[in-house]
């Protein structure tokens, strides 16, 4: 997929799983990921569950450090997040996030073409493509930048209306 926007695994364009937690006194940096296993619980929660129980308050202050604004709650050897439903501004900041997204995308699939024009035209201009096979390569290339951009608008449209559900 070419966008990946689950709310209850991103908020404000931070993946939970990629806060820093400075572990074992702060000699070691580790994303989130890398030192618990991060679970759903339905669809407005997130289950914590440290691979080390030693580093639960580390990943606490990782999580309570990080730019998301959320509050951890620790039970036992887990910790639950709460996710409050997103407010119509936080799904406004979601639509222009995607289109952010897929303005790189446009330009990623815009630098690939240019790239392969170069190369058609330098190849032409060796002499080992023939001026029908370069307007046809170029048509071919042409045609698959169209098609990746409607791919990915009808990606935008989709995931516009799945944020603006309520």
């Amino acid at each position: 997929m070419i966008l990946d926007l689950n709310y209850s695994l991103i908020l404000h364009g931070s993946k939970y799983e990629d806060i820093i937690v400075e572990a074992y006194g702060g000699s070691t940096k580790l994303r989130l990921k890398e030192l618990s296993t991060i679970t759903t619980d339905g669809a407005s929660a997130l289950l914590i569950a440290p691979f080390d129980p030693s580093t639960i308050i580390d990943i606490e202050k990782g999580i309570l450090k990080s730019p998301l604004g959320i509050s951890p709650q620790t039970q036992g050897t887990r910790i639950t997040i709460r996710i409050p439903p997103m407010s119509q501004e936080q799904r406004d900041k979601y639509v222009k996030l995607v289109g952010q997204m897929i303005e790189e995308k446009r330009s990623i699939i815009r630098n690939h073409r240019d790239d392969v024009r170069k190369k058609i035209r330098d190849e032409f201009e060796k002499k080992t493509l023939t001026e029908d096979d370069k307007y046809r390569l170029e048509k071919d290339i042409d045609t698959l930048t169209q098609k990746a951009n409607e791919d990915i608008a009808s990606v935008k449209a989709a995931k516009d209306t799945e944020i603006q559900q309520v």
